[in-house]
């Protein structure tokens, strides 16, 4: 049996994140001079992509 081609992931469109994921968060924050060893993982700040 066949996808209906509505179904079907393109392969021409990359979708653009708004925001990082949580390690991305950390070494960013880490560059800034935010982050210390020790600090708490959850409920960091959201950071947007800067691409």
């Amino acid at each position: 049996m066949s996808l209906h081609k509505s179904l079907k992931g393109s392969t021409k469109i990359q979708v653009r994140r708004n925001v990082m994921k949580r390690f991305e968060r950390i070494d960013h924050m880490i560059k800034e001079g935010k982050w210390k060893e020790g600090d708490r993982v959850l409920g960091l700040p959201k950071t947007r992509v800067l691409e």
